[in-house]
């Protein structure tokens, strides 16, 4: 369901009145979807956390029907702060149906949704029918995360863990490296996993 249909039944199955439109339009209700202290409070309604939409078109895609593990990644390539847009053309002009990655997390602790989250990804090979990608943007083999993206990750994920009942700890949270040859998400982040888990229960 679009955004646009979630809102516009939220309303009417809150108030049982198909006269409600007239008085708050669909309009107004998207404009309260990005104001703070209203209902939803710019939250995605399934996580309950700020994810940036991005309304990416995909050429093809597949349910994934198993959701037991999350797999934190970096760009690797450029310490930039790098958008899921971008992410996004750098994969489709890789012949893929379009970014890999199922959330994307700026410099500033800003989410980006990638891929649609019960899609099967682009983002472990071998793995990906069972796993959810994150991509904490940034070179992190020199360089360090942001704190506000490892409190935006922590948040993320213990939002992730309570959707698909996965228990918040290293062996569901895991680097791209556990799984296959890389040095990805870089040696510093990697390092700090066990605290991004720590964090992470926290919040779940």
């Amino acid at each position: 369901m679009k955004r646009r249909d979630f809102l516009k039944n939220l309303i009417l199955l809150g108030t049982g009145s198909v006269l409600l439109p007239q008085l708050w339009t669909v309009k107004a209700a998207e404009a309260a979807w990005k104001t703070d202290g209203n209902a939803l409070g710019g939250r995605d309604p399934l996580l309950g956390i700020p994810i940036q939409e991005t309304d990416f078109e995909f050429s093809s895609l597949q349910n994934r029907e198993t959701t037991d593990a999350i797999v934190i990644h970096h760009v690797g390539n450029t310490n930039r702060d790098v958008s899921a847009a971008e992410i996004d053309r750098w994969h489709k002009n890789n012949g893929w149906a379009g970014i890999g990655y199922h959330f994307v997390i700026r410099k500033d602790g800003t989410i980006e949704r990638g891929r649609p989250m019960d899609m099967l990804g682009a983002h472990c090979y071998g793995e990906n029918w069972h796993t959810i990608g994150v991509n904490i943007v940034g070179e992190f083999d020199n360089h360090e995360p942001e704190p506000e993206q490892m409190q935006s990750a922590a948040k993320l994920l213990a939002a992730l863990c309570h959707y698909y009942g996965i228990e918040p700890n290293r062996q569901h949270i895991v680097g791209h490296r556990d799984f296959n040859a890389t040095a990805c998400p870089g040696q510093n982040l990697y390092d700090k996993l066990p605290r991004l888990v720590t964090l992470t229960r926290k919040y779940y």
